[in-house]
Parts: C-alpha cells; sequence; structure tokens
C-alpha cells in the first residue's frame, strides 16, 4: 500500500479509499445489493490488512446502519490511531422540518449521532454530501468550523458540487478565519471526466486534495456489458448515472478490454491507474462486495500507464451532462 498526504495537510491516507455505501441493512434502504454485517466484515478486514487506512461512510446510507457497521469492526479489528474515518451530512435522516440539509441545527445534531453509531469521539474527515440550496453558505461553514473547534472531526471536506460554489465555500472560509475544506469528493471515472473542465484545476490551484467516488462507473468500466450483478439489475443510482450515455460510452469499456487483454491484467487495474494518475487525486474510493475485488483494486497501485495508452483511453470520450452536483 502507497500513502499520500490529503491535500495540503499533514494527514497520511492510503492510496485508496474504501467506500462504505455498501455496507448496511438492506431494508433501511433503497439498496437491495447491500451487504449486512455479517457479510461486510470479512471485507473490513481484508481491506486493513491490505494496507487500507482510509474508511469512507455517510450518515444516510443504509439509514445510519453503514456507519454502525464500520464502526464496529474498526474497533474490533484497527487501531483507531491508525484510521482516517470520513463521514458526511446533508441526506435526510428523519421526515419533517429540520431532516436534512447543512443547517447549523442540522449539522451540530448530526455530527452527534454519526459520532454515536461510529463508536467514536471523532472524526478524521466531516464532509458536506451534497449542496443545500436552501441554507446560506455562511451558517454551513460556521456550523462546521464549531464542529472542529469542539474537536469532533480534525478536517472538513466537500463532495458533488459545482466549481463556482465550492469556490465560494473556500472564500467564506477564508474571508472569516473558519475551518477550510481540504477536500472533494467528486465523481470521476474514465466514462464522467465532466470534472476535468473546472473542478480539477481549481482543486489542483487551491492544494485541495480530491477523493473521487465511482472510480469504475459503478461496476460499468471493469466488465463486458452482457454480463449482469444484483447491484447492476437493482441499482438505480447508477442507472440514472450512466444509461443514457451507455451507447457513446461502450467504445470506452472496449478500449479498456483491450488494453487490459494486451497487457495481461485486471480491466479495474486500468480504470484506477488513470485515475490515480490524474492530477491533484489523493485516493479514489473504491466500492466492493467481496474481497476478490479489494484485491484487485488494490494490484492497481502497481500499474502505471504510459502517454499513449491515456491518450488511447480518453480519445474516444464525448461530452456528458453534468451528474452528481445537482
Amino acid at each position: 500500500m502507497e500513502y499520500v498526504k490529503l491535500g495540503n495537510t499533514g494527514l497520511d491516507i492510503s492510496r485508496l479509499s474504501l467506500g462504505c455505501m455498501s455496507f448496511g441493512a438492506a431494508e433501511r434502504w433503497h439498496h437491495p445489493w447491500i451487504l449486512d454485517e455479517e457479510r461486510s466484515r470479512p471485507i473490513i478486514k481484508k481491506a486493513l490488512e491490505l494496507g487500507i487506512t482510509f474508511f469512507d461512510t455517510a450518515n444516510v446510507y443504509a439509514d445510519g446502519t453503514s456507519e454502525e457497521i464500520i464502526g464496529r469492526a474498526l474497533k474490533d479489528y484497527a487501531n483507531r490511531d491508525e484510521i482516517v474515518l470520513a463521514t458526511k451530512v446533508h441526506g435526510r435522516m428523519h421526515q419533517g422540518p429540520n431532516g436534512a440539509g447543512l443547517s447549523r441545527k442540522a449539522i451540530l445534531s448530526e455530527i452527534d449521532k454519526s459520532l454515536k453509531r461510529l463508536g467514536t469521539d471523532y472524526v478524521d474527515l466531516y464532509q458536506i454530501h451534497r449542496w443545500d440550496y436552501h441554507t446560506p453558505i455562511e451558517e454551513t461553514m460556521e456550523a462546521l468550523h464549531d464542529v472542529v473547534k469542539a474537536g469532533k472531526a480534525r478536517y472538513i471536506g466537500a463532495s458533488a458540487m459545482y466549481a463556482w460554489q465550492f469556490l465560494k465555500a473556500l472564500h467564506v472560509a477564508e474571508k472569516n478565519g473558519w475551518t477550510r475544506f481540504v477536500s472533494m469528493q467528486n465523481h470521476m471515472n474514465l466514462i464522467y471526466r465532466e470534472e476535468e473542465r473546472e473542478m480539477m484545476p481549481l482543486c489542483k490551484a487551491e492544494k485541495i486534495g480530491v477523493i473521487p467516488y465511482s472510480p469504475v462507473a459503478s461496476g460499468r468500466l471493469v466488465r463486458d456489458e452482457s454480463v449482469t450483478t444484483l447491484r447492476s439489475e437493482t441499482d438505480h443510482m447508477q442507472k440514472k448515472k450512466y444509461d443514457a450515455t451507455a451507447n457513446t460510452d461502450r467504445f470506452i469499456v472496449e478500449r479498456v478490454a483491450a488494453i487490459a487483454e494486451k497487457l495481461g491484467v485486471p480491466r479495474i487495474h486500468i480504470a484506477l491507474a488513470w485515475l490515480l494518475q490524474k492530477e491533484p487525486v489523493s485516493a479514489p474510493i473504491i466500492g466492493a462486495t467481496n474481497v476478490i475485488q479489494l484485491e484487485e483494486a488494490v494490484g492497481a497501485l502497481s500499474m502505471k500507464l504510459t502517454p499513449d495508452e491515456i491518450t488511447s483511453l480518453e480519445e474516444l470520450y464525448v461530452p456528458h451532462p453534468v451528474v452528481g452536483a445537482i
């Protein structure tokens, strides 16, 4: 395993992060493909054995049960001081007023609930899951600053928004002397590269660590179109992200397969190696529903694509509608 600094911080993270959206109680969410605790724990344990120390979850994943599962597993298998634990806030956690969003009330309430579910006194990275169009960014940034000053989070980050929104948040924090975002968790992979237009250059200029989600496009980059899984058949979120552009994306998927076959490596090595060579990517967030997927993902760290291979992978891309920021 390789370790890098997260953006312009002193925080060491593993070069790959384990995304924990795959873990939780399926009956508490709309994803029937997620793994219960018994099936989740071997994957978490294997991740630790492979050197992964960076774990990303969210309060909304399976109605909080993802946080509960990862919290118990890390307590049993890991040294908390060596783990970088990240969670997110924004999604609806209860019905009625103040059940979602980034108001001061929501943030200060949800951080305590997340910490209780995770079984820890603090998270290393507390992220806003989406932009809140109904709360002033000043209110959100001050509340996050207070969370850090209270010792409940070491750093703060953001996810999935437009570049102008992220820059506005950075400006508000700097203007008021509040804690600044250190990371951006955005949607980026070989068949969705819209982040390269503005967000990636902004993050590089501002020395923000980038931790992309969906690095293999919910599996579409690493298997034949004819191969289906429970997730591919039931995950409506990935259908919304990728179905509309599947006809043009197919050529890129075929190119990934061709290069992988030529080099004698799993397709995931090609997809992740491309992303790992993009600046300023710190650590792609990988989702795994079995140990083999995890082992293959870690194997990508030894892969280095040539400039010609990168050109070959990129030349077929066509502009896509923005997905994730809204």
